[in-house]
């Protein structure tokens, strides 16, 4: 009886990472997916907007210094401005890491004008621990704004004044195409 080893597994092709700046500049339009069942409690039937990592920025850029905006707040008036019922939150947290990432990069490479990625906190006003630097560097930023921000066990949490440091941006309706009407 003879035994055979396994073939290995085709070569994949090399593929160079895309920085974030292109991810950012190269995703998709926004678009609104009507559910017509609820998914989960946080997808319920309804008009629901794939936001994009350039509406998050351009939202963003609207917080002034010294305000934060909730997540929340975030994926409503990106909702309103394309006239859709919420915001999808899993895409939105990752659209909001890509163009925080984005910022970043353009940072390094000496752009003065960057998207305030650090004026985003929880719906509670805690620190968002996946932007870039973590929830230090987040405190940090907010900090030099004036903020006040509160510690557990040495480790940043929160941003004290949230109820009066947070702002609900300005938005215009756009057009955007609906998939399943």
């Amino acid at each position: 009886m003879t035994t055979r080893a396994a073939a290995p597994p085709p070569a994949r092709a090399r593929t160079t990472r895309r920085s974030a700046v292109e991810k950012r500049d190269r995703a998709a339009p926004p678009v609104v997916k009507r559910l017509r069942t609820p998914k989960s409690a946080a997808f319920p039937a309804g008009d629901m907007l794939i936001a994009s990592p350039r509406e998050v920025q351009a939202l963003l850029m609207r917080v002034p210094e010294g305000r934060v905006v909730r997540f929340g707040t975030l994926r409503a008036q990106l909702a309103t401005r394309f006239a859709a019922d919420y915001t999808c939150p899993i895409t939105t947290g990752i659209f909001l890491r890509i163009a925080a990432d984005a910022a970043e990069e353009e940072r390094l490479l000496g752009a003065s004008a960057l998207m305030p990625w650090w004026r985003v906190v929880r719906d509670d006003g805690a620190l968002l621990t996946k932007l870039p630097g973590g929830a230090a560097a987040q405190a940090r930023h907010l900090a030099r704004e004036g903020h006040e921000i509160t510690h557990v066990r040495g480790v940043p949490r929160k941003v004290a004044d949230v109820e009066s440091a947070a702002v609900v941006p300005r938005v215009r309706r756009a057009k955007v195409p609906t998939i399943g009407r």
